[in-house]
């Protein structure tokens, strides 16, 4: 009933920069937050980032300083802005949206976009 779509992984050198973006669409629902992981093989997924609808923002202490997360309410669109990126940024990233339908929570997850790294 809630569809994640995600856009602006790729390949980009150390130092360089991306922009993921991740709309939600669907049924009608209240978004409680939207964030950012990330995965790489054989290891657990991590937060990166997350912004509630209060507008409290958090990071994972490997990218503080150099990823920003920001949304547009009216779009249902959460950003990632990533700058100074390293080759240990490789990895999936997946869009989080917390939402409440009908008074009950629910988790929902993207598909994933990966974002590479070469040094």
């Amino acid at each position: 009933q809630v569809q994640l779509v995600e856009s602006g992984g790729g390949l980009v050198q150390s130092g360089g920069s991306l922009r993921l973006s991740c709309t939600a669409s669907g049924s009608i629902f209240s978004i409680l937050a939207m964030a950012w992981y990330r995965q790489t093989p054989g290891k657990e997924r991590e937060l990166v980032a997350r912004i509630t609808s209060g507008g409290s923002t958090s990071y994972g202490e490997p990218v503080k300083g150099r990823f920003t997360i920001s949304r547009d309410s009216a779009k249902n669109t959460v950003y990632l802005a990533m700058n100074s990126l390293k080759p240990e940024d490789t990895a999936v990233y997946f869009c989080n949206v917390d939402a409440s339908i009908r008074a009950v929570a629910y988790r929902f997850w993207g598909q994933g976009t990966q974002v590479t790294v070469s040094s």
